[in-house]
């Protein structure tokens, strides 16, 4: 146990270390050197946010899994800046976005419980053993578990877990599998999220009503815009955060509530503290946009939001273990060609309907990441369309359990024949 402690294990230190990274990033980011230009100019910054806090924990230096700051910034910051990004926002632009956005949604989910039998089936071909197993140590059942988290989330994974019921050792390492396979697709999609138009241009795709929102949002912006006082910046806070702790309140009554009188409803993560808090922030930050609050984007609404965010981008990526990958090669290898279908399936169907690159990504996304990574990815192509990603991410919940158990006895059949 000794040998696997972090070198920094004070969450201060940690915070701290993480603040100033992302200081250097944006400030070699902003320079006018041509070194850093050039490397900007095929290294997004949002990845090396990202990743850079990745490698710190994959070495040792710090631990995501002993620290609590990825707890306090999904709880806190990530509503947060929810709501700061959605005051700004136009309904009625993200209702002209179309329905492209719920098929390549769709598409994800149907890729998903496609590619964990497709996975299990070639990878079984060349390590028989995979296919084995008896009882709790079955393979298909462990993968069970990663069809739950990458379809809805969290509450999904526990749900599969009771369903099909791997051995402790397995599910944990279904875990490791889960975080790293979903994390480096993430960090693929932040990195083409930076350049989307190469691929848009393949796919002959129309992204006029994605750019006509985010232009609509911008000319908001700068009607609006003014240098920020002290009471702007401090009456911002108080929103975001305000909401968000009207989010927790209201959550900690309905989740439990929901969880003792409506057991049922588990299924839909709708006993689950998190969606909630998710779901009340997004709303709350809606409502406020057809209020003057919208005005307070002028002083810098959403930059705020994005700074909240950039930390949370920070927090997920120390949740990151390169090396985690020795501890079962064949696992993560099932692992990497399940999301090797999924990617296959999405980008097929985008080619067929057209779709923009942002769809793809987003609706991704919000299938393997959830409500916690969906809204950034989605804030990578824009901060204006981060609501996208939420809005999407709360379909997954709700199909998470069907979807995954679908898939478990998909994989079942497979190792059974």
């Amino acid at each position: 146990m000794e040998e696997n402690t972090p070198l920094i294990t004070n969450d201060a230190v940690v915070f701290g270390l993480l603040m100033a990274i992302l200081a250097v990033i944006f400030a070699t980011s902003a320079s006018n050197k041509p070194f850093w230009k050039k490397f900007y100019g095929y290294v997004p910054t949002v990845l090396l946010c990202y990743f850079i806090p990745a490698l710190a924990n994959s070495f040792g230096l710090i631990s995501g899994e002993s620290s609590s700051l990825y707890t306090v910034a999904s709880r806190y910051l990530l509503p947060a800046s929810l709501v700061l990004f959605t005051i700004s926002i136009d309904i009625k632009g993200i209702l002209k976005l179309g329905p492209k956005a719920i098929v390549m949604f769709l598409t994800g989910t149907l890729g998903i419980m496609l590619g964990g039998p497709l996975a299990l089936l070639t990878v079984g071909t060349l390590y028989p053993e995979v296919l084995g197993g008896s009882g709790p140590d079955e393979v298909w059942r462990g993968l069970s578990t990663i069809a739950g988290s990458w379809i809805g989330g969290g509450a999904n994974q526990t749900a599969m877990l009771k369903v099909y019921g791997p051995s402790p050792a397995l599910f944990s390492q279904m875990i490791a599998v889960d975080v790293l396979v979903a994390n480096l697709w993430m960090a693929v999609l932040l990195y083409w999220a930076a350049k989307p138009e190469k691929i848009d241009r393949i796919f002959k795709a129309d992204s006029t009503a994605i750019y006509q929102l985010r232009d609509k949002i911008e000319k908001l912006r700068a009607d609006i815009l003014r240098i920020p006082s002290l009471s702007d910046t401090m009456i911002i806070l108080g929103v975001g955060f305000g909401i968000t702790g009207l989010s927790h309140l209201i959550a900690d009554y309905v989740a439990p509530y929901i969880g003792e009188n409506y057991p049922g409803l588990e299924q839909y993560s709708l006993n689950s503290a998190f969606f909630w808090i998710v779901v009340i922030a997004t709303t709350g930050g809606l409502l406020l946009s057809f209020t003057k609050v919208r005005n307070l984007e002028g002083a810098g609404a959403s930059r705020l939001g994005s700074v909240l965010l950039y930390v949370l981008i920070a927090t997920v990526g120390m949740q990151m273990d390169l090396g985690a990958v020795l501890d079962n090669p064949v696992l993560f290898l099932i692992g990497i060609v399940w999301m090797f279908f999924h990617i296959l399936i999405m980008l097929a169907m985008a080619y067929l309907i057209k779709a923009p690159f942002f769809y793809v990504a987003v609706g991704s996304q919000a299938n393997v990441g959830g409500a916690a990574s969906a809204p950034i990815v989605a804030a990578a192509f824009d901060a204006s369309l981060a609501p996208v990603g939420v809005l999407l991410a709360v379909l997954g919940y709700a199909a998470g359990t069907y979807g995954a158990y679908l898939c478990g006895l998909m994989m079942q059949a497979i190792s059974a024949g």
